[in-house]
Formats: C-alpha cells, structure tokens, sequence
C-alpha cells in the first residue's frame, strides 16, 4: 500500500509524534489511508494494544468522519471493560446491522498498518478487522452477499498466500519464457482496464500467454508484493526478491 497516502500527507516523524501525542491523550491514534479506483480505503487504530492490551483494529470502506466515529465507538467499549471478541456478532457498533471481527494473519500486518508498524517498532501487536454487512446485512461470506461489494472489504483472516482481490482463476497475461522456461517475472503491469501482465522483460507478441492469476503466485510469492498496484501503472525489478520500482504507464496499450 501506497505510504504517502497516509494520514493526509504528512510526514513519518511528523505523524509519529502526533501518534505519541494522541495516545497519551487519548488512548489511540486513528489512521485513514485513502483509496483509489482499485483499492479501498481503510482506517486504523495505534494504541489499542499499548493502553489496553486489545487488538489494533482496521475497518475498509468506510467515510473519513464515519471511520473516526467507529473506530472510536469500539475504543470506548473497551476503555469500559469490553473485550474484544472474533467471530462473534456485534449489533451495537453499525446502526441497523451486524459487525464481526477477524484475527488478521501476521502476514497481512505489513501490507496495512505501516504507521502503527512504525510506532510500535520491534514490538509484534495483534490486530483484528471490523467487518460490516451489506444492505442484506449480509456478511461477505454468507451466501448472497451483494456482488458490488465484494472487493471493498479484503478479508484478513485469510489469503495470506494469496493477496490479490480478483478471483484466482483469473485470466492473466504472461510468457512463454515463464510458463516455459521458468524464467523469472521482472515487470508487472496492471492496465487501465484492469488487465494484468506478468512479463519477464524479453517477451516477443508471439510468446504472451494466459494462466490463471492463481498459477503465477504459487510458482512465485513474491508476486504477491504487488497485489494492490493501482490501474495504470507497472511495477520493475532486476531479479526474484529484488526491490520493486513504480512507474505510471504513459498511454494505454503502449505495453506489449
């Protein structure tokens, strides 16, 4: 996730000291980290496990002033004595529907709570998601679940080896060299109409080829290091496990 989307711009040392600031005061520090046309916004809190020894809790898709309000509603519940409890439906946290919280895997911390990782530094902190139901008040895993939202609440509890939000069967484009030859994916590229290309940067037209998305990530996690690259932009690096470098594609259809 984009880090300079974070808490209105502001800078890390900047944002740590209001953080410090914020949960001497107050018991917390709440975060919201803006969308964009292909991942949802979220919010966060900081100081829920430092205060109350309680889990940092994230919730998506919800208004700035609305995330604030949530986020600060469960606090209050805990400061009052309430745990916390995954699982478990709640029906006093959304007006005129349910809420549930879920563990969220260690492995999707890094992905979400960039702030929080920085504030608490080497200190591990659990964290849990406030899941809201659609207009059904319907979960997103209860059967009819509203199609429309099925990509704005990323579920944390699970898909840890598996990150992106699109379905795994997903058609992708790639390479004969990979699929092939085993060569390595150096250039990712998520075009403007959401297709995906998987390229190892030697390809000629002849040599594209389609896999399920599913295919790719098994063969190489590190893929899932950019599940939420943005329509329009590619990601590069020089080798499996070498460091990304983004880049905003200059016109539609200019990739192969």
């Amino acid at each position: 996730m984009d880090k300079e989307k974070e808490h209105n711009c502001i800078s890390k040392d900047e944002l740590l000291v209001q953080t410090k600031t914020n949960i001497d005061k107050f018991g917390l520090q709440v975060i919201m980290v803006s969308g964009s046309d292909y991942s949802p916004s979220f919010v966060y809190s900081i100081g829920l496990f430092e205060t109350y020894n309680q889990p940092e809790i994230i919730c998506f898709c919800l208004t700035q002033k609305l995330g604030h309000e949530i986020i600060n509603d469960v606090a209050d519940l805990i400061k009052k004595g309430e745990t916390i409890k995954t699982y478990t439906n709640y029906d006093n946290i959304f007006k005129d529907s349910r809420a549930e919280f879920l563990p969220v895997d260690e492995r999707n911390i890094d992905n979400y709570f960039s702030a929080a990782l920085n504030y608490y530094d080497k200190t591990k902190f659990p964290a849990v998601q406030l899941v809201w139901t659609d207009r059904n008040n319907k979960f997103p895993w209860e059967e009819d679940f509203e199609e429309k939202f099925l990509h704005d609440q990323p579920l944390l509890d699970r898909n840890a080896d598996f990150k992106f939000r699109e379905a795994k069967n997903l058609g992708i484009f790639t390479t004969r060299q990979w699929l092939d030859l085993y060569k390595p994916i150096l250039r990712v590229v998520h075009d403007t109409d959401g297709d995906w290309q998987f390229l190892t940067g030697d390809q000629m037209p002849d040599d594209i080829k389609l896999v399920a998305l599913e295919e790719m990530v098994n063969r190489d996690k590190t893929l899932n290091e950019v599940f939420d690259l943005d329509y329009g932009y590619s990601m590069d690096r020089d080798f499996i496990g070498g460091e990304w470098t983004k880049t905003k594609l200059e016109e539609e259809g200019d990739e192969e």
